[in-house]
């Protein structure tokens, strides 16, 4: 197994701190619990259906 290079190493730091500036973000609009999972179940349906609808196109 290859070791990750510097640039890979960088690359998930950068996406790490942008999920960080994401989340405190989201976070400051002060959206309770229940549908912030209400949300996330929602677009995970979304792209769930997406998923098995061009699954089954090709």
């Amino acid at each position: 197994m290859e070791s990750m290079s510097s640039v890979q190493w960088v690359s998930i730091i950068a996406s790490l701190g942008w999920l960080v500036l994401v989340l405190g973000a989201y976070r400051s609009y002060q959206v309770d619990t229940s549908k912030t999972i209400r949300m996330a179940l929602t677009w995970a349906a979304i792209f769930t259906g997406l998923a098995v609808f061009f699954t089954l196109l090709t």
